[in-house]
């Protein structure tokens, strides 16, 4: 089961991050800053996984962005691999291209498609197709929801 999740820029600054395993937040910053430290430290060439703590830290760079996932020592590293790039995948679809912005300006949505893809740490939903319509169905919903032209309606524009 996988543990965390992180996405992180270049220059260390934390982007997204989903816990699925319950922690303190003086410890989650504490975790966070030591494995963003430790995977930025690392050559481009080195292996994407690593043995840390009692946890096996599988990541991968896409553009400016690392992914990061913790996952338990009896876990399939590739199969995590697979996950990240799953995620990424969703995200090029949805946002058309996906960079580090996007996700600073549209986190929420990052979120939903993460929370669409897994949940508690496992994998929910493998079908790209399935998810981006529960997504599309949501982005409609939240339309629907949000009052358009409420000042014109009011004479107030």
């Amino acid at each position: 089961m996988m543990q965390f999740m992180l996405l992180f820029s270049r220059q260390g600054k934390l982007r997204l991050q989903k816990w699925y395993v319950a922690h303190p937040d003086k410890l989650k910053k504490k975790i966070t800053r030591e494995l963003i430290t430790t995977i930025l430290a690392r050559k481009p060439k080195m292996c994407s996984f690593l043995e840390w703590r009692d946890l096996k830290i599988v990541y991968k760079r896409y553009a400016s962005l690392y992914f990061c996932c913790a996952i338990e020592q009896e876990d399939n590293e590739l199969l995590t691999l697979e996950v990240i790039h799953r995620y990424v995948e969703l995200l090029d679809k949805y946002f058309g291209s996906v960079c580090e912005l996007d996700i600073i300006f549209n986190f929420e949505k990052a979120y939903f498609i993460l929370d669409e893809l897994l949940l508690g740490g496992e994998i929910q939903e493998t079908s790209k197709k399935t998810i981006l319509k529960a997504i599309a169905a949501q982005d409609l919903l939240q339309e629907e929801e949000t009052p358009q032209g409420f000042f014109d309606d009011h004479g107030l524009g």
